[in-house]
């Protein structure tokens, strides 16, 4: 047989024992690399938005409380002109960094915007982001809308966004048909909703209100609901976000912790049941026994930035969790930030990964 044709494959055991490498997100826990769409009414704000958050990236600076990845953005402003741009630069920014790029034209899907994307992301290799307003305008006037060629069009894209690792935002409109579920109204076959990673809908509590609700959902993201404001400089500034009211993620509580607990030793060998029994004696955490080899893998880079190296692996037909300090073991990069803020501590991810064994 062909080896190009066999499937690369890793056993579970293998999988449940290696550390993956965290998501990169571009605004902290909330956009994702990936392909994503933010969907609303016309006229609702939608491209306001998208224009502030290409200049807030490449900036670096936070969005609505956000940490963001700095780098280059490009944004397809396809249905605006450089001078209505450029007003709208004057209203959001004092000064708009040289590694946002712009265009108001571009080829459509499928005759020449992939190779235009892949040659800009070449030349600039920094880039982080890009958003394509509209997903309408790349389709051409005699697209065909169908669930097989949104699927076509949309993994198109994201193939683009998955190998050069950044995120590509589209931007869409909604139905006017109400549904019980705002994503429902999100135009187009549900193929749409399938291919990204993440969906947005902007939806205004009362139209010309400059008041909405920014409803959040995706494969990598919590579900939330964030309320916006939009202030004189057609700037949307949050009013509250339902993630605030949540308690602290548990892979980050895992973190705070562990650290907590090797304060008073230089390393640790046993199953997952000993560990869980150490660090939440009381089951107040719900850190079970089934819960904690798959947190304490999210949680290896975390656990190094606090000194401490973390591994899981089997031994004579048992699950071993290893955590060792760094006065106990070289560890590259260990101690650099010094104590756990169980605030701050961040993990990797292993979203839709479900495989939990003692």
């Amino acid at each position: 047989m062909n080896k190009s044709k066999r499937l690369q494959t890793i056993d579970g055991e293998s999988l449940m024992s290696i550390p993956l490498t965290p998501l990169n997100f571009v605004v902290d826990t909330l956009l994702s690399q990936g392909l994503h769409i933010l969907a609303g009414s016309p006229k609702v704000g939608k491209s306001w938005l998208a224009l502030w958050l290409s200049v807030m990236v490449a900036k670096g600076e936070s969005v609505w409380g956000m940490t963001v990845k700095q780098g280059t953005t490009l944004y397809l402003c396809l249905e605006d002109s450089t001078l209505r741009i450029q007003n709208r630069l004057f209203e959001i920014t004092e000064d708009a960094p040289s590694n946002v790029h712009f265009t108001t034209q571009s080829d459509i899907l499928g005759k020449g915007l992939e190779e235009q994307l892949c040659t800009f992301l070449t030349e600039h290799p920094d880039t982080v982001l890009v958003i394509i307003d509209t997903l309408q305008m790349i389709r051409g006037s005699n697209y065909d809308n169908t669930y097989a060629n949104d699927y076509r069009d949309l993994s198109a894209l994201k193939r683009i966004a998955d190998t050069h690792g950044i995120a590509i935002l589209l931007i869409h409109h909604l139905r006017k048909e109400p549904a019980d579920d705002v994503f429902n109204r999100i135009s187009g076959t549900t193929a749409i909703s399938g291919a990204v990673d993440s969906s947005f809908t902007l939806v205004e509590s009362k139209r010309g209100s400059g008041q909405a609700v920014l409803h959040c959902i995706g494969r990598d993201i919590e579900y939330r609901e964030i309320k916006l404001k939009r202030s004189e400089e057609n700037i949307w500034e949050v009013v509250s976000d339902s993630k605030e009211e949540r308690p602290m993620k548990l892979e980050n509580r895992v973190t705070f912790l562990i650290s907590e607990f090797m304060k008073q030793r230089t390393d640790f060998i046993g199953t997952p049941t000993e560990l869980s029994q150490q660090i939440d004696p009381a089951g107040v955490e719900q850190i079970t026994p089934k819960k904690v080899s798959r947190l304490v893998l999210q949680s290896v880079d975390a656990l190094r930035k606090t000194g401490i190296s973390a591994s899981v692996r089997r031994s004579n037909g048992k699950r071993l969790i290893e955590l060792r300090r760094a006065d106990s073991v070289d560890i590259p990069g260990a101690g650099e930030s010094g104590t756990c803020d169980p605030a701050e501590a961040t993990g990797g991810d292993l979203r839709g990964f479900s495989g939990e064994v003692e």
